[in-house]
């Protein structure tokens, strides 16, 4: 990846994040660069929003592990 698009990635991804954090998503920026990257592998968004709506409901919160779907406090 040359470094003009490196930088937009990461300008693209530190956007989302914002945007993430002013509807209180709860979702970290790891968790959002792989929706993302699912997304742009051509998976439904809205499926994928049901996905992790899901887990929420299925799993325990946890705040000591970056991978797992952070709940909003």
């Amino acid at each position: 990846m040359d470094p003009e698009a490196t930088r937009t990635a990461r300008d693209s991804l530190e956007l989302v994040f914002h945007m993430s954090n002013i509807l209180d998503t709860g979702l970290d920026r790891h968790t959002l660069s792989i929706l993302i990257a699912l997304c742009e592998m051509g998976l439904n968004p809205e499926s994928l929003a049901a996905v992790v709506k899901e887990l929420r409901r299925e799993s325990p919160p946890s705040s000591s592990s970056p991978e797992t779907v952070a709940t909003p406090p």
